[in-house]
């Protein structure tokens, strides 16, 4: 074994370090009592340093032999995000396992599909939710033997034939370390960098979802790539709560600590995570958009509600901080009084509302998987907060494109990331190489022969180009770039996250291939409607009967055409204005198959399943009734049934071009 001082190029671990247990055992002997991992339970942090995670890591792996797990096996992980799950990972990598993170709000079927798929032998579940939905489903899983549970409550009195306490798989793995005290160590050695250290199921947007392999030295290398370009230290500390089963937790939560050194917490609940990022204020966070759009329509819905002097030092600053904060930031110019009120602003705005946000310590924060709003994009990093955007996918271990300090566009996702080829094929779509690239999908060799190809390069199914200072800009994916009727280029995703940028717009699905029009389906987001409606006097019983009434159809019309108004200066996309749009009277839903798990817009699923209401946004009418079934998340079937109402949009003329704007075709003017 090499010193401890045989640093790779990167300068963050040795050399013979290429696999996660061998990580840990290299920061359980360089920094052991530093704090790994945290966890807040019953409103109290609790605290694990390196070596006493690395001896939890021993007991467990120790443990899972003796129940059977060998090498090459697929062990499932499923729950929210906790310690000890981290744990399994590297407890079932030690002994030569693969850890297989699956969705915790997965429901009992999706789960069946991955635990058949993988051939999963073992699964370790959080609580008693979990263990309820792999029982329902282990007479359907054959191979599935045994489940440990993390989490005992509840669970006193089930058939113990089937599952297994965490603590107990522990302590019979401290029994067996004694009895053969150098096991694991010969077990951790016999790994290599190449060989796979997890699989991942993709979100499934458009069929079944695909277990992407990973290797050690695709997580290492991108991950230590990644913590050299934000210069991430054993100092930095980060919040995990985004689903475990997803690469970017994979990466943020996990490889890039382990790489780095520097301590992973875990909230309490999905529920209590913005009071613990609030308690914890972390140095690294990364969230998607949409979170980043909670927090701030949060913070408008407690403006409106301030009285009328902090409401007007709140405006005026923030105009001070949006002309100058992130110019101060890059180190370009500003004015001396706009840098004296931006001092003002930081004691009076900006570092109260970072701190009522959690992100007083924050100093890199990263978004991805969607685009962010300009606009809200310009908001978090006027505030001074290093906010930056980066292009990735579970097939490459996240990083293919981020952006460099003093270098961040609202309207691109970066430059290629370190060792990452980026080109773009005749047909616009993205292609890159990287020390990321996955090894194969699982027991899919087709399809990853459609993603790879022989010389390397790998497919991202995305349409973008590269802009004149070598910065990448994603337009749509690939295969859903379309055109309308006239010839004029139709990138359905590119309109929705416009429509997305604004608070009121949860969701939004456009449709216009080969149509003489594009239309719209909107989802109105639930909070920031209904905080609006209540300012309002505007009675409401539920989402249904807030999403049909008169006043929020302006509202969303407003939303529209102001999205008209930002595509007529695009010369690209001036015809791909949207004509009409309806208000959904549900909200599409991962458990109805309209939206992945991560939350991705499945079309084909939508188009048929709302085919009635797409060929009503097309033919003049005015209205559409609808009478449809939906699932509860408990399992439950029901029915929504009502009118729904069909709107029209301004179309507004070609940048240049002169004239007033022209209602939407297919229907007379209003």
């Amino acid at each position: 074994m090499a010193s401890t001082g045989d640093l790779t190029q990167a300068g963050y671990r040795p050399a013979w370090a290429d696999t996660f247990p061998k990580l840990l055992r290299f920061q359980a002997a360089t920094r052991g009592d530093r704090p790994a991992s945290r966890e807040k339970a019953y409103g109290i942090w609790e605290s694990w340093s390196w070596s006493q995670v690395q001896e939890n890591v021993r007991e467990l792996a120790c443990g899972l032999h003796v129940m059977g797990l060998k090498r090459g096996d697929k062990i499932a992980i499923v729950g929210d995000n906790r310690p000890r799950l981290y744990w399994t990972f590297v407890a079932a990598q030690s002994i030569g396992a693969i850890p297989v993170p699956v969705y915790q709000d997965a429901v009992a079927d999706e789960m069946r599909f991955v635990l058949d798929h993988a051939e999963i032998r073992f699964a370790v579940a959080e609580d008693q939710e979990q263990v309820d939905k792999l029982l329902e489903i282990k007479d359907r899983c054959p191979l599935l033997e045994r489940i440990v549970y993390e989490d005992p409550r509840g669970l006193r009195h089930y058939d113990h034939r089937a599952i297994e306490a965490y603590d107990e798989v522990q302590k019979r793995g401290r029994e067996f370390a004694l009895a053969n005290p150098g096991f694991l160590d010969a077990e951790v050695d016999r790994s290599k960098g190449g060989d796979v250290a997890v699989m991942l199921y993709t979100s499934g947007t458009t069929g079944q979802p695909k277990g992407c392999m990973l290797s050690f030295d695709n997580l290492l290398i991108t991950a230590e790539n990644a913590a050299r370009f934000d210069r991430l230290t054993a100092d930095d500390e980060v919040l995990a709560y985004l689903p475990m089963a997803w690469v970017g937790d994979h990466i943020f939560s996990f490889a890039e600590a382990y790489v780095a050194g520097f301590c992973v917490a875990c909230p309490e609940s999905g529920d209590t995570v913005l009071n613990d990022l609030r308690e914890l204020g972390p140095t690294f966070f990364f969230a998607p958009p949409r979170v980043f759009e909670n927090l701030l329509t949060t913070v408008t819905i407690r403006m409106e509600d301030a009285g009328a002097l902090k409401r007007r030092l709140y405006r005026f600053f923030m105009d001070v901080a949006k002309r100058s904060g992130s110019r101060i930031m890059d180190g370009e110019p500003v004015s001396a009084i706009d840098r004296l009120l931006y001092r003002v602003g930081r004691w009076l705005v900006y570092e109260p509302l970072k701190n009522t946000l959690g992100f007083t310590r924050v100093r890199i924060c990263y978004t991805a998987g969607e685009a962010i709003g300009p606009d809200m994009f310009a908001f978090y990093r006027s505030l001074g907060m290093n906010m930056k955007q980066l292009y990735g996918q579970t097939e490459a271990a996240v990083f293919i494109a981020m952006q460099p300090d003093g270098q961040v566009k609202r309207d691109t996702v970066g430059t290629p990331a370190p060792q990452v080829d980026i080109k773009i094929a005749e047909s616009g779509e993205v292609l890159f190489k990287s020390p990321g690239v996955f090894l194969e999908y699982y027991k899919n060799p087709k399809a990853t022969a459609e993603t790879k190809t022989p010389d390397g390069w790998v497919h991202t199914g995305d349409a973008g180009y590269l802009d004149q200072d070598g910065q990448l800009k994603i337009i749509d994916r690939a295969k859903d770039v379309g055109k309308l009727k006239n010839g004029a280029l139709f990138a359905p995703k590119y309109i929705e996250n416009k429509l997305k940028f604004f608070p009121y717009i949860r969701e939004a699905v456009a449709f216009g291939a080969g149509r003489d029009r594009v239309c719209a389906f909107i989802n109105i987001d639930m909070a920031a409607v209904g905080d609006w409606a209540e300012r309002r006097n505007i009675a409401y019983g539920g989402y249904q009967e807030l999403a049909a009434r008169e006043e929020v159809y302006e509202l969303i019309r407003g939303n529209v055409e102001e999205v008209n108004r930002d595509l007529a200066s695009d010369p690209h996309m001036a015809d791909a204005q949207i004509a009409h749009f309806l208000i959904l009277p549900k909200e599409l839903d991962a458990d109805d198959g309209e939206l992945t798990r991560t939350r991705k817009v499945r079309r084909g699923t939508i188009a048929e399943r709302y085919a009635a209401l797409v060929d009503a946004l097309y033919s003049g009418r005015d209205h559409v009734d609808l009478k449809m079934e939906v699932r509860f998340e408990d399992g439950r079937t029901g029915a929504i049934q009502g009118r729904v109402r069909i709107d029209q949009a301004t179309i507004f003329p070609r940048a240049g071009n002169a004239g007033a704007a022209a209602p939407a075709p297919g229907r007379k003017a209003a």
